[in-house]
């Protein structure tokens, strides 16, 4: 056995874990150039290295070339046989030099993250030895350093027993990732720090001695001297939240050395009814799970990088963050502590392989297969502990966060319960959590009453109503991963918050996740299987509520919408507006509605509103009686930089007036295969044979590159991946083959004005999955009403979209709409898409999803207007997508390079396009966002 796969040395001579602090004096940085060498497996390693590179510190080797990335989610990349990994350990060096000046002092190095472990060496000697990928280590190094240069050698290997505890979802990286320091310190000097507040005193415990002094911003209240304990009385202090995050500063004094560290009043509990509670008061937890990801540098994230990162959370209204599945960098909660936000701290612990460990697939049996968890096992419990000790230890002091987790998808083991009793004896005023002792409490009732929180992941949306209203389920309900944004998507959010928003004990839950983990290779975003792994997840590591640029998507518009602290809506003659906030008055913001009748604005209000939380305040509005196309109040919130925090559209009970259309009859000639329809500056010719257009000139050009199909294929989200091997490529098998489709004209003829067409669409191989009637009627102007019924067949799965595909000529791309816009939308992703007109381009409409898929889509459309081309209206509406792109194109290509255009624009006018959902990994779509009707009628939409 190798050192490294000794349960019995997972550290040595590392320091018992502290508080996070960093002296302002005494402190330097090591970051930056390294010597590095790298040997594909540890037994390999040299007895005197003659030749190094030089890498950056910190860094992941991976994404520097010496290893190619490994994306896996569930499997381990090694075989389960604890606490053993492969014999060829990949290993690589690291070495610089640093100088000291004066011995007098004390001396240490931290590591803020290394993967997977750290073999330490000062001066070509022995320091010690830590693992724990995402977890501070620190060790002594005053008896090893010298006067002047002193030499830092770090021995990394790419696994180590603890890597059977880092199993979580994402690319698998190493090397010094995080910073790493140098502190030098007088002897005497603080070790630990305790900080803690309660009603309005903030109570110190440390090792050491201080002159401490209390500030309010710059205004100094109180100052002592101390040993051990100190306390001070704020009167009337302000309270944290994260609307409002205010802080006062602890500065602590010791010789020459200062330690400044920022501190907030806050309480979290839970109420009588189950509400979650920020100091006293009930709040919804509107969050979003944050991995450490990168396109360039893998888990390397700049200071800059996790600010922005949150900058951008705070634009999507999120307030909450699961650190999903390790602590991050300490300085990214001393950001969220700064900026606001609510935080469930996790340790870095998951063990989900074990669910694989034989071929056939075992699930989380840690209960009935005890021995076959390491959770449950003796020899594992200080690997388990010292993680959940080191979590608490490092951030006990941040007020940001609420609670504790004891890792994810892991089973609940042994250990597990162990963990939750330690950190609930530590730190009684936060709550804890831990998913796996909810997921098997239904089989073990006893789990549901180990942890602060019920919470489980990916329920459907009505579960939550369920658990709501069972009197027998009292505690608090969080889901700490749903929503599973992936690619084109989520879809489903407002579904769960229609119903947290109405029970107390529904406190909310994280989106699963923030950002798209993907490797970055000549601008094309690179996932599992594009690095040659012996196994790998695909694309999954794709679900990112933002791209991996952290720009974003309708889904991350979407889901501020849902997030937004304003609703409105009218109820009688009054715009009711309610403030959604918990600690913040609307009168911070600018409220601005105003009354839109088919794309114009007839009066527009910017007001204050004196509205305190969870208040609701009346407003008369300008009403509308009539319209043509819509009408609409709309209702905006912005801060006082400009930026639009909430955003809803009512519409308004106008009668809408119908199209005015001509009434004339165009004359329609027959011949032997076709009928020619003919006018002032138009022509048609529409096959008997394809029950079609062959050709639709206008002005003498033609409109058309290829005939108009009626068609039901998508190309797959990737919220679609448990669904669309029925839809697609599966001759002979369960698919309908919707991607191989075969339309069979059984009749076409012509009545006075009216051409109808009656035929069937079918999948290859298999029975017609729909019989269906169109009719063309040709009026003297050009204009054509294009009506459809039909029957599905009733045994048929529900279908992708239904509607017209209009192949016109590629220059023809630049259009204008009156419909929902101006981002892509659908019948459950469109609360932040507001209904108006808006121009565009088929280039503009494409989304860059890193796995091509369906995009672009926009509902609720009454007109769509080519460029010098075709044009369509409705009096009822109808769904439409306008792209260079064809279905199959998108369903073809790996990756967003492999796409190929069309020599056309592809225009889509749709009966109806099925929803997004979130079904990669969440709850099947819901049968109301299918397109699942087995009797299409009248849908009917105009070409002119």
């Amino acid at each position: 056995m190798r050192f490294y796969e000794n349960l019995s040395h997972i550290r040595e001579n590392r320091l018992p874990a502290r508080a996070y602090y960093i002296p302002e004096t005494g402190y330097i940085l090591l970051n930056g150039d390294w010597q590095f060498k790298y040997y594909p497996a540890d037994h390999m390693e040299e007895e005197a290295v003659t030749t190094w590179d030089t890498i950056p510190v910190p860094s992941c080797w991976q994404m520097l070339g010496y290893e190619d990335p490994n994306y896996t989610n569930v499997n381990y990349p090694y075989p389960i046989d604890p606490p053993y990994v492969p014999d060829d350990n990949p290993l690589g060096m690291y070495r610089r030099t640093f100088e000291i000046q004066d011995l007098s002092l004390c001396h240490y190095i931290v590591f803020e993250g290394v993967s997977s472990n750290a073999e330490l060496y000062i001066n070509d000697a022995y320091v010690g030895y830590t693992q724990g990928s995402h977890l501070q280590a620190e060790f002594d190094i005053s008896s090893f350093v010298k006067q002047g240069t002193n030499e830092i050698l770090v021995k990394v290997r790419k696994w180590c027993s603890g890597s059977y505890l880092e199993d979580q979802d994402f690319f698998r990286m190493n090397g010094i990732f995080r910073d790493v320091y140098l502190l030098s310190r007088p002897k005497g000097h603080i070790r630990d720090l305790h900080i803690t507040t309660q009603n309005n005193q903030i109570k110190i415990a440390m090792e050491g001695s201080a002159h401490i002094c209390l500030y309010d911003q710059d205004a100094l209240l109180q100052e002592c001297d101390a040993t051990n304990t100190a306390t001070f009385t704020v009167d009337a202090p302000i309270l944290w939240n994260a609307e409002k995050p205010y802080l006062y500063t602890l500065v602590f004094i010791y010789k020459e050395e200062t330690i400044r560290r920022k501190v907030g009043f806050v309480s979290y509990a839970i109420n009588e009814a189950g509400a979650f509670c920020v100091n006293g008061t009930p709040v919804k937890l509107k969050g979003v799970n944050h991995h450490d990801t990168h396109p360039t540098k893998g888990w390397t994230m700049s200071d800059s990088d996790l600010r922005y990162d949150l900058s951008q959370m705070k634009k999507l209204n999120i307030n909450c963050i699961r650190t999903s599945h390790y602590p991050p960098t300490p300085k990214f909660l001393d950001m969220c502590d700064e900026m606001g936000f609510y935080v469930l701290l996790e340790t870095d612990i998951e063990t989900h392989g074990f669910v694989c460990r034989t071929a056939g697939y075992n699930g989380y049996d840690m209960v009935e297969h005890p021995e076959a968890w390491i959770g449950n096992l003796p020899e594992w419990e200080e690997a388990y502990m010292e993680r959940m000790v080191r979590a608490y230890e490092r951030d006990k002091n941040h007020p940001s966060i609420f609670g504790w987790s004891t890792g994810n998808e892991s089973g609940h083991c042994l250990h597990h319960h162990k963990m939750l009793q330690y950190v609930k004896a530590k730190d009684p005023m936060r709550l804890t959590h831990a998913e796996d002792a909810s997921r098997a409490s239904a089989t073990y009732p006893e789990f549901y009453e180990r942890t602060d929180l019920y919470s489980l992941m990916y329920p459907a949306p009505g579960y939550l109503k369920e658990y709501a209203e069972d009197d027998t389920k009292q505690k608090p309900f969080f889901l700490c991963e749903y929503s599973h944004a992936m690619g084109n998507g989520p879809g489903d959010v407002m579904d769960y918050w229609e119903h947290i928003y109405r029970y107390p004990k529904l406190i909310g839950g994280c989106i699963w996740e923030w950002a798209d983990h993907t490797v970055l290779q000549d601008g094309v975003p690179k996932y599992g299987g594009d690095f040659r792994e012996a196994t790998h997840d695909g694309n999954f590591c794709m679900d990112g509520l933002v791209f991996h640029d952290r720009s974003f998507k309708a889904g991350s518009k979407n889901a501020k919408a849902v997030y937004q602290y304003m609703q409105c809506r009218i109820e009688g003659d009054d715009l009711l507006v309610t403030n959604l906030y918990d600690f913040t008055n609307l009168n911070a913001y600018h409220f601005t509605y105003e009354t839109e009748i088919d794309g114009k604005i007839i009066n527009k209000q910017t007001v204050v509103l004196e509205a305190a939380p969870k208040e609701t305040v009346k407003l008369s509005y300008t009403k509308a009686n009539s319209c043509t196309l819509g009408a609409y109040i709309n209702c905006y919130l912005h801060d006082a930089d400009g930026h639009e925090v909430a955003f809803v559209q009512i519409p308004l009970k106008a009668e809408c007036a119908p199209l005015a259309l001509c009434d004339s009859a165009a004359a329609i000639s027959e011949q032997s295969k076709e009928f020619i329809i003919q006018g002032d500056g138009f022509g048609y010719t529409f096959s008997k044979i394809y029950g079609t257009f062959t050709s639709m000139m206008k002005n003498g050009e033609e409109q058309l590159v290829a005939m108009p199909q009626l068609t039901v294929m998508r190309a797959p989200t990737d919220n679609e991946r448990n669904i669309k091997h029925h839809w697609y490529k599966q001759t002979g098998g369960p698919a309908e083959n919707f991607d191989r489709l075969f339309t069979k004209i059984y009749a076409c003829a012509c009545k006075g004005n009216v051409i109808s067409v009656k035929g069937s669409l079918a999948g290859i191989s298999h029975l017609p999955f729909f019989h269906f009637e169109t009719s063309y009627t040709f009026y003297a102007d050009g204009t054509v009403k294009v009506s459809l019924s039909g029957d599905v067949r009733e045994n048929c799965i529900w279908l992708p979209r239904l509607g017209f595909e209009f192949f016109t000529p590629y220059e023809k791309d630049a259009f204008f709409y009156y419909g929902r816009g101006a981002d892509e939308n659908y019948c459950d992703m469109k609360h932040h898409a507001k209904v108006g007109f808006f121009t565009s381009t088929a280039d503009k409409e494409y989304v860059p999803y890193p796995m091509p898929q369906e995009h672009g889509n926009h509902t609720d459309t009454r007109q769509l207007q080519i460029e010098n081309g075709l044009s369509f209206l409705s009096d009822t509406g109808f769904e439409f997508n306008v792209s260079h792109y064809t279905a199959k194109a998108l369903c073809h290509a790996m990756h967003i390079d492999e796409l190929q255009k069309e020599n056309a624009t592809i225009i889509r006018i749709d009966y109806k396009n099925s929803g997004i959902g979130s079904n990669s990994c969440g709850p099947e779509l819901d049968p109301k966002y299918r397109l699942d009707e087995k009797r299409i009628e009248n849908f009917e939409f105009y070409i002119q």
